[in-house]
């Protein structure tokens, strides 16, 4: 018996200095344990994403793919076979799991290498978030303690949720929800069974058991988790057999972006990176909600590729991009050697790079990227006279011939209907909407392709303004006293504006001059002078007051009379604000692109509060009876006055619900009847006036506007500068408004004139280009398209504007009623107070310089 006291001594010595060595690790290492509970707050690094108005993934931004998942969310059979693999005893150890220690203390002792055999689930959140992952004694116990702590802090359910979310799965995956996204670009609940395997293999070795990496050892290691959960009985040999039998399906998913919107996106990443700071913007998970529209925003973008490709291809044919093989050689690259060369150069936005084969006489065959034989047709190959400045172009080809030979590269794009020869455009162009009732920016688009050019034409661009400016022009000139009627002398300017240090005297384009004429007809037709004139009557100084009014920088306006025909730099995001005000009655909103900011926690964290394109009827203080819905919430404030304000307050939210006395309330910049009577002269640039079957009808410099949107509810402006370096078009329908600028991103550079052939005609010179034919198609097309299967909203006019039948020569009442007379709208009290006589006519009026002064 002694030696069996001796034992249990020895055993029990042994084991008061087992009880004596842990706890002398604990107290050594307890000052380096970090506080557990935090795990209960932990943020998951999670990327930033932003969002369309609807909900459409524009971009994703951050190192990590991560998305975070609830215990709920994750299918039991991925639960099943991540347990069996990595933790069969989770649910019953305390955090330890003593079996797996004595394995790895026997595989130490017989082959001396360290194994994680042991590392339970919760050891290894322990090391994930607490602890680095080298291989020593001193970690090794920390982490023993510390999974200890957190199986005391936390629920089972709570650590593997932690552990499903924290771990690497590769390609920048972390967490089970980002790799069915990365790898098969799926849900969780949408995973087979060989995918969930496949997945659960990951942790131990994401990068050499990847299977878009390593797809053997990936199938080796899935096959083996497999095998782990047909042991422990969570399927069935045949759900086994079927499983290993599966082939490898993964490839790399990007983030799924539904709406290519780089411009945008790359503003709301400036924005919360300038709030939040950048590491906090990229790893916090937030979600950014625009409040650009996805359908708007995709017809917006194709309507400047197609605008940008048409200027492009009016101006002519650069030629080929490189020479893959001399046409005379006597050897040329097979297809193989072709597609490898086509694969060195990116397609983008629409864009292909191809490889011509073959040159019959009208027509071409090409080699695309993928190795795809495709037939050029004349008809996409005929655009193509030679390209010899921006305002010279070559003969038009007559022949394929003459345009490509075989073993150039070239560009090819799908045109909608045909593919046809391209290239890349070197001019550049920008587009922005906005809602006119409270300024939320619908479109965005800052220029052809992001992928050449990061440079937010919409915002960051300033660019002279041109006949754009006329509409603000003359609103200064309304609400002086002016009227749509009222004749101002369309003729040339002798007395120069001195201010301008040179003899300024501003032409009409074209050089025409039809005296004294109508206010509507010199805004329709943006007749220089007149509008020179207009701002002469106002006062410089008054013109830059309503400019800035408007919302233009006042340092960028010049103190000289050009400011009238648009001398001025702005950007398209100045612009369509300025011209919502006459979409909206008269109020200047603020533009804004945010519409509200989630944290990962989907909770709201910013929220847009806009401007209100209106202003809430004021209801006076009142006594309410007993039983009005107000009178209980009144008894509860403070004193009458709170409750008389508070009452009104209400009463105006529940009866003007668009414009609730809470809300921000935009400033009314002009009044209701002029931003009316503008819009009015704005409709006439687009659908003109006078009678044309009496011969007195007449175009607005938008006629092509009425053809294509063919709404009456539209309005809009065309605007070219000197040389044709800048071109707008910029108009509204009361629910939308929209900028398109078209110019080159170098000021010096001039948009130039082309040249067409008629029915093998000799070449005509179609002219310069300008807002109506290089702006205005992109602004046609979008707003076509934008408005498509909405009703058209009448403008009635607003209380205080009256009509009245006024001769078109005179702009004074007339008795009339043929086509010499229409009705005028007018602010009430500036109506014409004289009839015209029999024998006035507008050639009886005679204007000149020495009168002049009558009509500034």
């Amino acid at each position: 018996m002694k030696w069996f006291k001796r034992i249990t001594i020895a055993l029990f010595s042994l084991a008061l200095l087992g009880i004596g060595a842990i706890a002398a690790a604990y107290f050594y290492v307890l000052p380096d344990l970090p506080d557990v509970t935090t795990l209960k707050t932990v943020k998951l690094q999670t990327p930033l994403r932003i969002y369309s108005m609807d909900g459409k993934l524009i971009s994703q931004f951050g190192e990590k793919r991560r998305i975070p998942v609830e215990y709920e969310q994750v299918p039991q059979q991925l639960i099943n076979a991540v347990l069996d693999t990595e933790d069969a005893r989770f649910f019953e150890h305390k955090g330890i799991d003593p079996i797996g220690i004595i394995r790895a203390a026997v595989i130490l002792a017989t082959t001396g290498k360290k194994s994680q055999g042991a590392s339970t689930i919760t050891q290894q959140v322990a090391r994930g978030f607490f602890l680095s992952r080298e291989k020593t004694y001193i970690r090794k116990i920390k982490e023993i303690f510390l999974a200890l702590k957190i199986e005391k802090a936390l629920s089972k359910k709570e650590i593997l949720t932690l552990y499903l979310n924290r771990s690497f799965l590769g390609n920048r995956a972390y967490g089970v929800g980002a790799a069915a996204q990365v790898y098969y670009g799926k849900e969780l609940h949408e995973l087979t069974l060989p995918e969930m395997a496949m997945i659960a293999g990951l942790p131990q070795a994401p990068s050499a058991a990847n299977p878009i990496r390593n797809p053997s050892r990936a199938m080796n290691r899935r096959n083996w988790v497999l095998s782990r959960m047909l042991e422990k009985e969570n399927i069935t040999q045949d759900e086994y057999q079927e499983a290993i039998r599966a082939p490898i399906t993964a490839k790399y998913h990007g983030a799924e972006v539904e709406l290519y919107a780089p411009y945008i996106s790359e503003m709301a990443r400036d924005y919360l990176v300038d709030t939040l700071g950048e590491e906090e913007a990229y790893t916090g998970g937030y979600n950014v909600y625009t409040t650009v529209d996805s359908r708007l925003q995709m017809l917006a973008q194709e309507a400047l590729r197609n605008n940008v490709y048409a200027y492009d291809e009016r101006h002519g044919y650069r030629g080929a991009t490189k020479v893959l093989w001399e046409a005379e050689a006597s050897t040329e690259l097979d297809e193989t050697q072709i597609v490898a060369q086509l694969k060195q150069t990116k397609g983008f936005q629409g864009l292909e790079p191809a490889a011509v084969t073959e040159v019959a006489e009208q027509s071409v065959k090409v080699i695309n990227a993928k190795g795809e034989t495709l037939t050029l047709e004349w008809e996409g190959l005929k655009w193509a006279r030679k390209f010899i400045s921006n305002k010279r172009q070559g003969k038009a080809p007559k022949t394929a011939g003459e345009i490509l030979k075989a073993g150039e590269q070239v560009w090819i794009r799908n045109n909608g209907n045909i593919w046809q020869l391209s290239q890349i455009p070197e001019v550049a162009s920008a587009i922005v909407s906005l809602d006119p009732k409270d300024g939320a920016i619908k479109t965005l688009v800052g220029g052809y392709s992001f992928h050449t050019s990061q440079y937010n034409r919409v915002t960051q661009a300033k660019r002279q303004l041109g006949s754009n400016i006329k509409p603000f022009i003359y609103t200064g000139a309304l609400e002086k006293g002016y009227t749509l009627a009222t004749l101002i002398n369309n003729a040339p300017i002798n007395n120069a504006d001195i201010r301008q240090g040179t003899a300024w005297r501003p032409k009409n384009s074209p050089d025409k001059y039809t005296g004294p004429t109508r206010l509507r007809v010199g805004l329709a037709q943006s007749i220089n002078v007149m509008s020179v004139r207009a701002m002469r009557y106002t006062g410089l100084e008054s013109a830059i007051d309503t400019l800035v009014k408007f919302g233009f920088d006042r340092e960028d306006l010049p103190q000289n009379e050009s400011l009238a025909l648009g001398s001025p730099s702005v950007t398209p995001l100045q612009v369509v604000t300025a011209f919502s005000v006459f979409a909206n009655g008269g109020y200047r909103v603020e533009p804004y692109f945010i519409d509200h900011i989630d944290n990962a926690y989907d909770q709201t964290i910013e929220e847009a509060n806009p401007t209100l394109a209106c202003t809430p009827e004021l209801v006076e203080p009142q006594t309410l009876p007993a039983d009005d819905p107000f009178a209980a919430m009144a008894q509860e404030l403070p004193s009458q006055e709170d409750a008389s304000q508070e009452i009104a307050s209400q009463k105006i939210a529940s009866e003007n619900p668009r414009c609730p006395s809470t809300a921000r309330h935009a400033p009314q910049i002009i009044s209701k009847q002029t931003a009316f009577l503008i819009t009015e002269a704005l409709k006439s640039v687009i659908w003109g006036g006078g009678d044309w079957s009496k011969g007195t009808g007449w175009n607005g410099t938008a006629w092509r506007a009425a053809r294509v949107v063919n709404r009456r509810d539209i309005a809009g402006k065309t605007g070219t500068t000197n040389e044709s370096k800048d071109t707008w078009f910029s108009g509204f329908s009361p629910t939308l408004a929209t900028t398109v600028w078209v110019g080159f991103d170098d000021h010096s550079i001039e948009l130039g004139r082309t040249a067409w052939n008629t029915n093998g005609a000799k070449d005509q010179i179609s002219g310069a280009e300008a807002g109506a034919k290089t702006a205005g198609p992109g602004w046609n097309e979008f707003m076509k398209n934008a408005l498509q299967g909405t009703p058209e909203l009448p403008s009635p006019p607003p209380e205080g504007i009256v009509s009245a039948r006024i001769d078109l020569g005179t702009g004074k009442l007339s008795r009339k009623t043929d086509y010499t007379t229409k009705f005028e709208y007018f602010i009430q009290g500036t109506e014409p107070k004289e009839f015209a006589t029999e024998a006035q006519t507008q050639e009886d009026i005679f204007i000149d310089d020495s009168v002049e002064d009558l009509f500034q």
